[in-house]
């Protein structure tokens, strides 16, 4: 069997099988999103990636037709001009667009917690019946007390990077919108740090675990 030959046998098993994916799922990579399937997303990865300030990004709103609609998680900044009706002005996460509102997508209160600051996020996952720090130091609780508290927390924090990481594939496209990944928010390190944590919502509250 020559190189050639193992050639033509690989080409003809993916011409096959993209031929079943088509008539199976009307799409040649059997439900696979990838970016270098998708036209928009491919040109956006070779181009330069879009550096933006939170000011400037204010700016891809939707408001303005001449620009693209961009929303930010964690930093990352996606290109959703696919779905106006839903990011656009009028649309009903037009709250998301033109900022970083990874606060909102993980306690899901739109309108209070449409910011990126993800400090304290993760007791939307802890617990009720532990307490927060503000509560009780570590000093003042037992040692078991002590090891539930950092265990929960730990496992809030892991719950906060799945909720992250399922908006995240959302927004790169991969469940099937023609969303794409564009560029990143710049910012000051440190100017968080200097703002009070906000406390959790009331509907984020509410729906702790018991």
């Amino acid at each position: 069997l020559s190189v050639v030959d193992g050639f033509r046998i690989v080409f003809g098993l993916l011409l096959i099988s993209s031929l079943l994916s088509y008539f199976i799922n009307g799409n040649i990579f059997w439900n696979h999103n990838a970016w270098w399937t998708r036209p928009r997303a491919l040109a956006a990865k070779l181009r330069s990636p879009v550096i933006l300030e939170e000011w400037q990004l204010a700016q891809y709103n939707g408001r303005d037709e001449a620009l693209p609609i961009y929303l930010a998680l964690n930093g990352t900044i996606y290109d959703v001009t696919a779905n106006p009706r839903i990011y656009g002005p009028g649309g009903m996460y037009n709250i998301f667009a033109g900022r970083d509102a990874a606060r909102g997508f993980v306690t899901g209160c739109f309108k209070d917690d449409a910011n990126s600051d993800l400090r304290g996020v993760e007791w939307t996952y802890v617990p009720k019946d532990v307490e927060h720090w503000t509560e009780k130091s570590d000093e003042d609780l037992s040692r078991q007390e002590r090891l539930y508290r950092y265990e929960m927390v730990g496992k809030g924090l892991y719950e906060v990077d799945k909720a992250i990481g399922h908006w995240a594939k959302v927004f790169r496209g991969e469940t099937g919108k023609d969303y794409f990944e564009v560029g990143y928010v710049k910012r000051k390190e440190g100017v968080m740090d200097m703002m009070p944590i906000k406390p959790l919502c009331e509907s984020a509250e509410k729906k702790r675990p018991k």
